[in-house]
């Protein structure tokens, strides 16, 4: 493990609603830049100048205060070190987002995620130049024909005869193989210091009525019937190596269920930021639905990722949502993750560790069994493994169902249709020395408040976390973070 944190990432919005102020925003740097021009990355904007001014404002004794400056550089807080040009906390607080944010990091297009993009855009100066949005094609695509519209709000980017604030930048899902080498291949430049590399991940299913690249509103790679035909759209993943030709992508694929609606994945991100200097990274997710009731599991490609990262103590730090308590069912999950499924996704997680660990030290000279998706859930002698594989509506389904990346699911993806909850074999690292998650830190974001006397669900949803991680002793934390608060990871 490295001893000292690479990162600084501080959070202006840690909820998910339904207060519009404090809804999904955070801002990262690297320990090893200063508060220079382009040193910050947004990873969402749900909140973002509201946020900033509430971190500042303490600092300064009156908003209309005009007196000279005794302490030009903040002496402490989340932006210490931060030096302050201009008399008030708003205005420094425009300064940071004008001339200190590099780049925009998108998840997903939802309004708590972009609100804060879209208002907080018209002081962007333009002789500093369009600042860059970076997401998938389809969330770009989404901000493009239904936000930036000159409808919604003004056209503000430099496409389609905009003013030209913002610039899109379409990220190659997976990552660009023609940037970087080594560890660093596939990641971009995302800010000053920082690379990125972005990851699809699903939210959910949803009806979509338009394309997610031209806006025509039909159904994305669902049914258009074509004389009482039924035919199949081919959504478009635009790349920055091929920004006007389409191809097909198995990731954003629809899923056809006999008797059921078209239905279409609804597209979230999990951005890896590595720090150029020293290699350390950090995950920081978008809304995300657990693989098991997913219509098109995606998060197992994210843990195969970040798993040997892990295992060499190069990451140590993910941020992602757990938006509800158990008590909620999962017909209400609305493409979110609460404690029993997430940590049932980090036990996936941890047999890939394990995996990694085994290979990192003993060579591929030993040789284990690689861990197949939701391996660690599954125990040969359960119940669950001895029923009849079927969907939710009681039909078969095809033996041939295949994943979002197009590989065989050996008749897995049947399983994904229960809702019961299976804990993991708690014996399962009973014998480990070092737990599989031991010095990973997780910080919980975009947690729903329910406004309710008894206060937010956050103590509740940790508590439960806790519970099913001690169960199964995957060793690593849990944390609630703080609005406003700087976060060294």
């Amino acid at each position: 493990m490295a001893d000292s944190p690479s990162f600084e990432v501080i959070v202006l919005g840690p909820t998910g609603g339904p207060c519009e102020d404090r809804t999904t925003g955070l801002l990262v740097r690297t320990k090893s830049t200063n508060w220079s021009p382009g040193s910050i990355v947004a990873v969402d904007a749900g909140t973002m100048l509201a946020g900033i001014i509430r971190i500042l404002k303490p600092h300064f004794p009156s908003s209309n205060s005009k007196t000279s400056r005794a302490n030009p550089v903040l002496k402490e807080g989340p932006m210490k070190g931060l030096n302050l040009p201009f008399v008030t906390a708003e205005a420094n607080a425009a300064y940071v987002f004008r001339e200190l944010i590099g780049a925009f990091l998108i998840t997903h297009p939802h309004l708590d995620h972009v609100s804060g993009l879209a208002i907080n855009t018209p002081i962007i100066e333009a002789g500093s130049g369009p600042k860059p949005v970076a997401a998938l094609p389809s969330v770009l695509a989404a901000i493009k024909n239904h936000v930036f519209n000159d409808v919604i709000w003004p056209n503000l980017s430099d496409e389609d005869g905009g003013a030209g604030l913002l610039t899109y930048q379409r990220l190659v899902e997976g990552g660009n193989p023609r940037f970087g080498n080594g560890e660093s291949r596939g990641y971009v430049r995302a800010c000053q210091g920082i690379m990125t590399k972005c990851l699809s991940v699903s939210h959910g299913r949803c009806k979509q009525r338009y394309h997610p690249e031209s806006g025509v509103h039909h159904r994305v790679g669902s049914a258009v019937f074509n004389h009482g035909e039924p035919r199949l759209l081919r959504p478009r993943a635009i790349s920055v190596d091929q920004p006007s030709e389409g191809y097909y992508s198995p990731a954003r694929s629809p899923r056809l269920i006999p008797g059921e609606p078209m239905l279409a994945t609804v597209e979230s991100s999990a951005f890896f930021l590595r720090d150029h200097e020293s290699g350390n990274e950090i995950i920081v997710f978008g809304d995300v639905e657990p693989d098991s009731i997913s219509l098109e599991p995606r998060n197992r490609r994210v843990w195969e990722t970040a798993a040997p990262k892990i295992a060499n103590g190069k990451l140590r730090t993910i941020f992602i949502e757990c938006s509800y308590t158990d008590s909620i069912d999962d017909v209400y999950l609305y493409g979110h993750l609460c404690p029993r499924h997430l940590v049932a996704e980090l036990t996936v997680l941890a047999d890939l560790v394990m995996y990694s660990r085994d290979n990192q030290y003993a060579g591929t000279d030993r040789k284990r069994k690689r861990p197949i998706l939701g391996e660690s859930l599954l125990d040969e002698n359960s119940p669950r493994n001895k029923r009849t594989l079927s969907s939710s509506s009681g039909k078969a389904r095809s033996s041939s169902s295949r994943g979002p990346y197009n590989e065989p699911l050996d008749g897995l993806s049947d399983l994904y249709t229960f809702e019961e909850f299976d804990p993991p074999d708690p014996t399962r690292w009973a014998t480990v020395e070092t737990p599989p998650l031991a010095g990973l830190s997780i910080y919980i974001i975009h947690i729903k408040e329910t406004l309710k006397d008894d206060g937010s669900p956050g103590p509740r949803i940790i508590q439960e976390l806790n519970d099913h991680s001690d169960a199964v002793r995957l060793g690593c934390s849990f944390s609630l973070p703080n609005t406003s608060e700087a976060i060294s990871c």
